[in-house]
C-alpha cells in the first residue's frame, strides 16, 4: 500500500492512484524534454481530425502499407520505456474525481509537509513516476511538478494523498 496515492476530499468519486501502472499509459510524457518543449494549447478534436485526415490521404495515395521500420520503432519504444524518465498529466485524474462545484483547493499531502494549490494550478500539474527507467521507490511513489517546470529541480516528493477542499 506504500505505492498507492489516495485522492479524496470534496469530490464526487474518491479514487486511488497506482503510479506503478502509469508506464503503460499512453498519456505519459518524457520529463527530460517536456519542460523544454514549447507548450501550446491544442484542441484535441482538431488534432485528431488532422491526424486521421493525413492518414486517410496517405492511404489513398500509397495504399494501406505498413512502413518497413515498424519492428525497429517498437524496439526503440520498448528501450525508451525501460530507460526513460516519465510523468503523467494530473488533469485527467482530477477530472475523473469530479470536484464539487464549491471546491477550490487541492492539498498535496506529503510525509513531511502539505502544499496548497488552486484547482486551476492543479490542472497543470505533472506527476513524475519513473526516473531512468526505475520507479521512484526511495522518495516516491510520485513527484509533483508544476506545469511550467519551475520546480523541476526540486519537485514535491513523498506524496501520500491528494485532497480537494
Amino acid at each position: 500500500m506504500e505505492n498507492i496515492i489516495m485522492f479524496s476530499g470534496n469530490v464526487k468519486y474518491p479514487i486511488t492512484l497506482d503510479p506503478g501502472v502509469w508506464i503503460f499509459d499512453d498519456r505519459r510524457v518524457d520529463l527530460t524534454t517536456y519542460f523544454d518543449a514549447e507548450t501550446e494549447k491544442k484542441d484535441e478534436l482538431e488534432e485528431y481530425t488532422k491526424s486521421i485526415s493525413k492518414h486517410w490521404d496517405r492511404e489513398i495515395m500509397e495504399g494501406a502499407v505498413f512502413p518497413p521500420t515498424l519492428k525497429t520503432e517498437k524496439k526503440f519504444e520498448k528501450e525508451k520505456v525501460l530507460t526513460g524518465t516519465f510523468g503523467i498529466p494530473f488533469k485527467p485524474f482530477l477530472k475523473n474525481a469530479e470536484p464539487d462545484s464549491n471546491a477550490s483547493t487541492l492539498i498535496i499531502i506529503c510525509d513531511d509537509k502539505e502544499v496548497r494549490l488552486s484547482l486551476d494550478q492543479a490542472n497543470e500539474l505533472i506527476l513524475g513516476f519513473s526516473e531512468n527507467g526505475k520507479p521512484l521507490l526511495e522518495d516516491g511513489p510520485a513527484y509533483v511538478y508544476y506545469g511550467d517546470g519551475t520546480n523541476r529541480d526540486q519537485p514535491i516528493k513523498k506524496v501520500r494523498e491528494f485532497r480537494v477542499e
